[in-house]
């Protein structure tokens, strides 16, 4: 059974800094596609990073380039966004995803968001 659990929002001034991190059981996160994306109230949900599965590549929302990190750690199952220089607008809930195929980390499928499994969300506060 495939589940992810992220953890690590929270409240946060902005400039601040937070690292979420997304454990992965049932299945082994070195063979799939991982995603970071978002979703402010009465907004879409959006992509914010992913890692694909292939060769390590990586993708970023234009918002967040320069500020965001997504790193993926094989031993431990678990992806992690580390987010620097928050703003305001960065609050949100954000849900880990997964992917059995780079398809949605790639140039056709960036944005499309058509991951496989999601976590739960944890939330995210960026406010003075």
């Amino acid at each position: 059974q495939v589940q992810l659990v992220e953890s690590g929002g929270g409240l946060v001034q902005p400039g601040g800094s937070l690292r979420l991190s997304c454990v992965a059981s049932g299945f082994k996160l070195d063979y799939y596609a991982m995603g970071w994306l978002r979703q402010a109230p009465g907004k879409e949900r959006e992509g914010v990073s992913c890692i694909r599965s292939s060769d390590g590549n990586t993708y970023y929302a234009d918002s967040v380039k320069g500020r965001f990190t997504i790193v993926r750690d094989n031993a431990k199952n678990t992806v992690y966004l580390q987010m620097n220089s928050l703003k305001p607008e960065d609050t949100a809930v954000y849900y880990c995803a997964s992917a059995l195929t780079d398809h949605p980390c790639s140039d056709y499928g960036w944005g499309r968001n058509d991951y496989d499994d999601w976590g739960q969300g944890t939330q995210v506060t960026v406010s003075s």
